[in-house]
């Protein structure tokens, strides 16, 4: 789509509920230029971003938070953060329910509720990772207009990087005022030709999650070519580079771990499949009444064939893990060492890591594991020590494992290992 050219809109109030990545890094994106207040139940993230301290590990946040002029202000107060907002931002976690096979979406829709009662002038933009149809029902169930999707796209450790550099900008364009929010965002940005896409609320989540799982594709695909290679002794380097040579695969997010984690790609490609599972039997009902079966039935098979192929990815997942671990089990370790859990490099978030499922298949082979970690503060983790001195660690793990290599393991790298090719997070 073009780029939008807009002029400047008069300053808003902006309530931002969740203060993770997201709500912190839209908080500041928007402070810029609006007032903003960030409203969390932790006190003690409260307290840091009022002291101008990022409770995140992200350098554009920490940078924009101690150096930058912000009308920025955090509260557990939900009275002072709604009170006259023009617009509120759902920032709130939806881990995927394994019990239900979908995200949790019990915060974002409280967070609805009380917006409406709170901010009744407000229009509620949901930036929560939730399932297809999320938004549609919450505006028909709450009898309420003035609630749209705008999916996020941001890595972990660069989010508000990613904000101020956004690839798009998309809105769900049901509501009179979503293209005012989605200049707000462009002006906020460093990148004023930024294309802005507004869809629907459904298409919009739907956009989140296809691609999400495009990109936990191209990890699995990278890391099933890499588990060939290591198995076949050919020399994985030289194939990938080969492979991304042609310009219509491209030399990015292609460099080998130990699978895709981190807060949303296992979430999302769940969720995805959890969507597909829900599709066939309603085909099957339309099959059976349909007088164009041929169509139907067409329909069917390539339903089932890309929910197949989204199953495929969520196994290789698991599947790689699985060939991590016998490797470095092959080695006969006594004690393996983990070098730090983060899924990236200038994180500090390792939920859903793909080395603690490594981690796990190590230790069930009764081999003792332990974890180099200077930003956990507990003395164990899932029944591991946690070792902050890294010579003393080095010195007592007989293998290392490291999803990505740095030059502190450079005097042991013989007890490293890795599949990390590139020396980048993707």
């Amino acid at each position: 789509m073009a780029p939008a050219h807009v002029s400047p809109a008069s300053p808003s109030k902006i309530a931002v509920v969740g203060t993770g990545y997201v709500g912190i890094s839209n908080a500041i994106l928007l402070a810029q230029r609006n007032e903003v207040v960030a409203l969390d139940i932790d006190a003690h993230k409260v307290e840091q971003l009022n002291a101008k301290q990022s409770p995140i590990a992200d350098p554009e946040i920490e940078d924009y938070l101690a150096n930058r002029p912000l009308n920025l202000i955090a509260t557990t107060d939900r009275d002072a953060a709604y009170k006259g907002a023009d617009f509120v931002i759902v920032a709130t976690p939806t881990d995927y329910d394994p019990d239900t096979n979908y995200f949790n979406t019990g915060t974002v829709e409280s967070v609805i509720a009380d917006a409406l009662v709170m901010a009744p002038g407000a229009l509620i933009v949901v930036k929560s990772t939730v399932p297809v149809g999320f938004t549609e029902r919450m505006r028909a169930e709450l009898g309420s207009d003035a609630i749209v999707f705008s999916p996020e796209f941001l890595r972990e450790g660069r989010a508000l990087y990613d904000n101020l550099h956004p690839s798009r900008i998309i809105v769900g364009n049901t509501h009179p005022r979503a293209a005012d929010f989605a200049r707000l965002l462009l002006e906020g940005s460093l990148k004023p030709d930024a294309a802005i896409l507004q869809t629907g609320n459904t298409e919009a989540e739907a956009i989140k999650l296809f691609a999400n799982t495009y990109l936990a594709m191209r990890v699995a695909f990278f890391n099933e070519l890499d588990t060939y290679a290591a198995a076949h002794d050919v020399d994985s380097r030289q194939v990938i580079e080969g492979v991304c040579l042609d310009p219509r695969i491209g030399s990015f997010y292609n460099n080998p771990s130990f699978g895709y984690g981190g807060y949303c790609l296992p979430k999302d490609t769940k969720q995805m499949l959890a969507n597909y599972k829900d599709v066939p039997q309603n085909l099957i009902q339309a099959f059976d009444a349909s007088s164009n079966r041929a169509a139907v039935g067409i329909s069917l098979i390539t339903i089932l064939q890309a929910q197949n192929l989204i199953q495929a990815i969520v196994s290789s997942n698991t599947t790689r893990k699985d060939f991590v671990a016998s490797e470095i089990i092959k080695r006969q370790p006594r004690v393996v060492g983990i070098h730090r859990l983060a899924m990236k490099a200038g994180s500090d978030n390792f939920r859903a890591s793909s080395i603690l499922g490594v981690m796990k298949r190590v230790k069930a082979k009764g081999i003792e594991v332990i974890v180099y970690e200077p930003l956990i503060e507990e003395d164990r983790l899932f029944n591991s020590r946690v070792i902050r001195d890294l010579d003393a660690f080095k010195a007592e793990a007989d293998v290392i494992i490291a999803n990505r290599v740095t030059g502190d393991l450079a005097d042991v790298a013989d007890k490293v290992y890795s599949r990390d090719l590139f020396g980048a997070d993707s």
